[in-house]
C-alpha cells in the first residue's frame, strides 16, 4: 500500500490524513474530526467513549475502522483509528454531538 500522509484543515484545525493509493481513498483522524465537531477538549476520550457505546449497540461501522500509523502532536508514530469519507459519514452521523446543539433542539 503506498501511502502520502497530509494535513487537511477544517475549521482552522488540523486534521490528519493518508491517502491510500491501492483502494484510492483518502482516510482521516477519527481523534480529529471529532475533536473539532465536538468542540472537545480531548477528541480522544470522546471518540472511545462513542465507540465503546456504537459498538454495545452492535454498530457495525465501529468494527469496520482501520487503525494507521500517524505523526501524533509529540511527534511520535502512533496507531489512530482512521475511516474513509463514507465510513467517517456513518460514523458522525450515529452520535456525534456538540453540547451547542441541545440548545437548537430546544427550541
Amino acid at each position: 500500500m503506498t501511502k502520502k500522509e497530509a494535513l487537511k484543515l477544517f475549521e482552522e484545525r488540523k486534521v490528519r490524513t493518508v491517502w491510500d493509493d491501492s483502494n484510492e481513498k483518502w482516510y482521516f483522524s477519527i481523534v480529529d474530526v471529532v475533536s473539532i465537531l465536538t468542540d472537545s477538549v480531548d477528541g480522544r476520550k470522546y471518540w472511545n467513549k462513542l465507540k465503546q457505546r456504537l459498538k454495545k449497540e452492535g454498530n457495525e461501522t465501529v468494527t469496520d475502522c482501520h487503525q494507521l500509523k500517524m505523526v501524533a502532536l509529540d511527534g511520535k508514530r502512533r496507531m489512530t483509528d482512521v475511516a474513509d469519507t463514507e465510513q467517517l459519514f456513518r460514523i458522525l452521523s450515529c452520535g456525534i454531538c456538540n453540547p451547542a446543539q441541545y440548545y437548537y433542539k430546544d427550541l
